[in-house]
This record gives C-alpha cells, structure tokens and sequence, in this order.
C-alpha cells in the first residue's frame, strides 16, 4: 500500500497536521498494521521535498508546535494519477509461498495434502475471525473484512485444486507419467536447440 499516495489523498478535503494524518490512517488502514509516528514524518518530509505537499503552517499545541500541511497542485496531479492507475494484479508472497512449499513437499518425497490440510483449517479458523468482526465492525471494518474473507475464499479454491492435483504434480516434479514430455517442452521453450 502507498503510504504517501493515502497521505496525499488523506490532505486532499483539508490541510491537517501529522498526528490527524496518522490517526485518519490508522482508522482506515492500520488495522493489521498501524503507522508509526517516524513514517508519517518522514513520508511528509519526503513529499514535501518532491513538492507534492507544502507547509500550510503552525498550529500550537500542548507539546511542541505542529506543522500543518496542505496538498500542492502538483500532489493533486500525482494522487489523480495514482487513483486512474489500475494496481498490477499479483499473487501474494504468502500465495507464492504456499504454492512453492506444495512443490517441495512434493519434490522431496513428502506428503502435501497433511500441510494443505493444515492451511486449509488455519484459512478456516481465519474466516471464523473475520466473520465476527464483520457482524461486530463499523462499515469500514465489513469493507476491510470482506475484501480478506474474499482472497481467503480463493486461497481455499485453489488448495482443493492443489489437493485434487498432487498425484498428477508428485508425477511431474519426479519425472513421471508423460511428466517428461511437459519439462522437456518448457526446457525448450527456455533453451530453443
């Protein structure tokens, strides 16, 4: 996620200081992983530095002053930017690493339906968690929840299509079964003779 790219859209209605930032932040993205104080600053900084954002001015405080900032034009063209751009579709490292530890298992003569099996309940029990915080949650929270339940729901799909598959897959990564035939193919697509 874009921490600068929210922080932008997050300055768009108002100029606002770092604590608001970060505490708007927080209540809409943080909820897995809250911002640090030091990230919002420097990420200011940053975008202040690349003329995106400017200082709006000094509101005194309990503590130490705090910095108002405001979005630029040009933070306004970056953010319009960033919102058009669609996101490039792509698997997630814990996807790929699921993906990569059924492989192993595999290759290694190990059995990968006990380890699916095991995903599988902990996908499960995740969902569970989701699910109450969804009947508990505000609307961003239903919004959050969704989106993860969703991806877990296709993580599951995919796990019953590995299970479905692991004799077929065992055959290929050891070579057997007309397995030859699919890695030589993909060997000379790689290295054309």
């Amino acid at each position: 996620m874009s921490v600068s790219r929210i922080l932008l859209g997050l300055l768009e209605p108002s100029s606002q200081h770092g604590y608001v930032l970060r505490r708007r932040y927080d209540e809409w993205f943080g909820t897995s992983r809250p911002l640090k104080s030091a990230q919002v600053y420097a990420t200011l900084n940053r975008l202040d530095r690349d003329g995106l954002i400017s200082l709006a001015g000094v509101a005194a405080g309990v503590g130490p002053d705090r910095r108002v900032y405001a979005i630029s034009e040009a933070g306004v063209v970056e953010l319009d930017r960033w919102l058009d751009e669609p996101d490039v579709p792509e698997v997630t490292a814990s996807r790929k690493v699921l993906f990569a530890k059924v492989l192993i298992a595999l290759s290694s003569g190990r059995p990968a339906e006990p380890m699916l099996d095991r995903q599988r309940q902990a996908h499960l029990a995740r969902m569970r968690e989701l699910r109450a915080q969804r009947q508990a949650g505000d609307l961003l929270g239903q919004l959050d929840a969704d989106f993860e339940m969703y991806h877990l729901d296709a993580d599951l799909k995919w796990i019953d299509g590995a299970v479905a598959r692991l004799s077929r897959l065992a055959a290929l990564v050891h070579g057997g079964d007309g397995a030859e035939n699919g890695l030589e193919k993909n060997a000379e697509k790689e290295n054309p003779r």
